[in-house]
């Protein structure tokens, strides 16, 4: 457990409650920080506000940022061009870590996913709930499914 106080509130934290917590609840789009929770990028803030039921305007980004890296969550910054300094990289992110999502669908924007689920429906969902306009497809099983371009030889 991580002890921390948000909005002169006391709170402990874990990881595990963290985890169990977001389960079954979509992330938001990022806008410049976000956190990896089990292979998906969240807004800090929506994090936090789900595990105090504070009002985000309670607390900062930092604040949510440095209680979530102490519980040993990945968090990070992104850059404005995807791709660009700073951009996110590793799995899930870009042509290389593409292999997180093998069998799933993703929205795309530029080389970034921003949001992957098990069928198109919900990805398109997501996308006309955020406002957001992205490349929806679906990763291959296997490099052969692919086409004869990916192909082994």
């Amino acid at each position: 457990m991580t002890p921390a106080t948000v909005a002169g509130h006391k709170y402990e934290f874990d990881a595990a409650i963290v985890e169990a917590a977001l389960n079954r609840v979509d992330p938001e789009p990022i806008h410049e920080h976000y956190v990896v929770v089990r292979g998906r990028r969240f807004p800090p803030k929506q994090v936090l506000a789900i595990m105090t039921g504070l009002d985000r305007a309670d607390f900062t980004t930092h604040q949510a940022r440095a209680i979530l890296r102490r519980l040993g969550f990945g968090v990070h910054r992104r850059s404005q061009a995807a791709g660009g300094p700073g951009a996110p990289s590793g799995p899930g992110f870009g042509e290389s870590g593409i292999d997180e999502h093998v069998g799933r669908w993703v929205a795309q924007v530029g080389a970034e996913v921003i949001y992957a689920a098990d069928n198109p429906e919900s990805v398109t969902k997501w996308l006309r709930r955020h406002g957001k306009r992205a490349r929806v497809w679906r990763v291959p099983d296997s490099p052969g499914a692919a086409g004869s371009a990916l192909s082994s030889p």
